[in-house]
């Protein structure tokens, strides 16, 4: 599916699902911007446009079609054989948490940002760019002035779908929590782990994002003009913030798989020292069975028909002596 979008200068929209012949006569159109989205096309549908409408570098379109898992930004600037305008091309990532499964479905993103132009790449349907298409096409915040604002307010959407998916993360660790707290089990384990996982698969997507916005938010790129860079800016600290909190969530599985471990230890401790009170109280009556014997009808050595009474008592009184050698050492 590709949309297309032609905006004025004022955020206007001027024409929509433009046919791709007419597109260069509208890229050429000063007073013009064009907002071309391809959502699941086919790779001769998308080199359609990257390459003949845009012109775009051949390596930006091959890392556009292929799969890219490390967020980055690109500038290019036409060399004297190139036929494109000077652009930014930028990859970024969309993440969804799924309660259920227990884990990040990242959605990758790419950018072609210019003049006046903006192209937008992705697999799926993004909500970033649900959300965008319809605040441009209302046209009440003129979002849509420039390619350098709905680049904005693209990033801006995307990190802001970043929070629902940890505050889903969140509650799973307090499930965890009260898991640990209450009834550990090899499950437990298990999910904890796999949280862990997560979470450091999160933070490998944030970190190079962090990078990747930390150079719009110092305003290195021209192609995006001086006063919209506070505005990057902001959408920098949020996502900072939102490091900090996924770096919170990483100490907080980290702290519940030691607890896990230390309560595991413990119960371990527990079996073993009440095997071990069993060995040492039956010990007594063990020693005195195995030294006398139990298979005669009088024991050879004493020759007293009042033998096994004798053992019985003596192994009573021993064990009795025992328990409360325990007990006074508070073992029990």
């Amino acid at each position: 599916m590709i949309r297309s979008f032609a905006f004025t200068t004022t955020g206007r929209l001027h024409s929509r699902d433009i046919e791709i012949f007419l597109m260069p006569t509208l890229l050429a159109d000063t007073n013009l911007f064009l907002w071309v989205d391809i959502e699941s096309a086919t790779p001769d549908e998308t080199r359609q446009i990257l390459d003949g409408v845009f012109h775009f570098h051949p390596l930006t379109v091959e890392d556009c079609l292929n799969e890219s898992h490390s967020p980055k930004v690109e500038s290019y600037e036409p060399k004297e054989d190139d036929r494109f305008s000077p652009y930014l091309f930028m990859v970024i990532h969309a993440v969804d948490f799924n309660r259920q499964d227990g884990l990040f479905d990242t959605r990758e993103l790419n950018f072609f940002l210019g003049r006046n132009f903006l192209v937008t790449y992705h697999d799926v349907p993004l909500s970033c760019i649900q959300e965008v298409e319809e605040r441009c096409l209302r046209s009440t915040v003129h979002v849509a002035r420039a390619p350098d604002r709905v680049a904005h307010a693209l990033l801006d959407s995307l990190v802001d779908n970043y929070k629902p998916a940890l505050e889903q993360l969140g509650l799973q660790i307090a499930e965890l929590e009260e898991k640990v707290l209450r009834k550990p089990a090899p499950e437990t384990f298990e999910d904890i782990l796999r949280i862990k996982k997560e979470i450091i698969h999160l933070r490998q997507i944030i970190g190079p994002q962090r990078e990747v916005l930390a150079r719009f938010a110092r305003g290195e790129f021209k192609l995006v003009r001086a006063h919209l860079v506070p505005y990057y800016r902001d959408v920098y600290d949020s996502l900072f913030r939102i490091s900090e909190l996924a770096q919170g969530y990483a100490d907080s599985v980290s702290n519940l798989l030691q607890i896990y471990l230390n309560m595991s230890s413990n119960r371990t401790s527990e079996v073993v020292k009440v095997l071990t009170m069993i060995t040492i109280i039956t010990t007594p009556a063990t020693l005195i069975a195995s030294w006398y014997g139990m298979n005669f009808v009088t024991m050879p050595e004493l020759q007293w028909k009042y033998g096994y009474v004798y053992v019985l008592i003596l192994t009573i009184t021993t064990t009795a002596l025992t328990l409360l050698y325990f007990r006074h050492k508070k073992w029990l």
